[in-house]
């Protein structure tokens, strides 16, 4: 007699456990489209303050290649984002990193146009001592803006320092680190693009 209750509440506590499993799968299911719609979105938007979406007409978040450069772009593997217009190239992306950042690594996106001048520089995580290094960012101040329209060109590439070492850009009060590893990082990208720019949009294409 006893045994049936106890067999009837096994029963049911099995079903709201299968219920509950179910219904979290099915959020899941519900939701994960949903989650990587967002991450696209959001990082279209970093990528068209970089370039613009009306001069190019791909897409430019699925366009991309895979390189193997960490001493050129700081990283063992670098995703670039291709971007272009009638197929024609027009700018490329670097997900590139500053490994020695003075609180550890610093991730950047590094658009460069097919003419090899920089279409921008954005920061997009870092550790750097707020008030201080935090200046990289661009609601701080606009020091990441200095590096908008340059090239290998200008400034010559001997000048691609902070103005402590000689160069062109300038330091901050208390945080030489920082930007004058930045600087350091964003023209090792265009001696890489510079070098190997014909090859991603080719190796893409593919």
């Amino acid at each position: 007699m006893i045994k049936h209750p106890i067999v009837t509440a096994g029963i049911i506590l099995f079903l709201f456990a299968v219920a509950g499993v179910g219904l979290v799968a099915l959020i899941h299911v519900l939701t994960a489209e949903r989650i990587l719609d967002n991450e696209h979105q959001a990082l279209l938007q970093k990528l068209n303050a970089l370039v613009p979406a009306e001069t190019i007409d791909n897409d430019i978040v699925g366009d991309v290649v895979t390189v193997h450069a960490p001493e050129a772009l700081g990283i063992p593997e670098n995703r670039v984002h291709l971007g272009r217009l009638a197929g024609k190239p027009v700018a490329a992306v670097f997900t590139s990193v500053v490994p020695n950042g003075y609180a550890g690594r610093i991730n950047l996106l590094v658009a460069v146009r097919v003419d090899g001048t920089l279409g921008g520089v954005r920061v997009v995580s870092h550790k750097e001592t707020p008030g201080l290094g935090d200046k990289i960012e661009e609601e701080k101040s606009d020091w990441i803006y200095s590096f908008n329209g340059r090239s290998l060109g200008d400034p010559e590439i001997g000048k691609w320092k902070v103005k402590k070492d000689g160069g062109v850009f300038d330091q901050f009060t208390g945080a030489t680190v920082t930007p004058r590893n930045v600087v350091a990082a964003v023209k090792s990208t265009l001696i890489y693009f510079r070098d190997h720019g014909d090859r991603l949009f080719q190796q893409a294409e593919r």
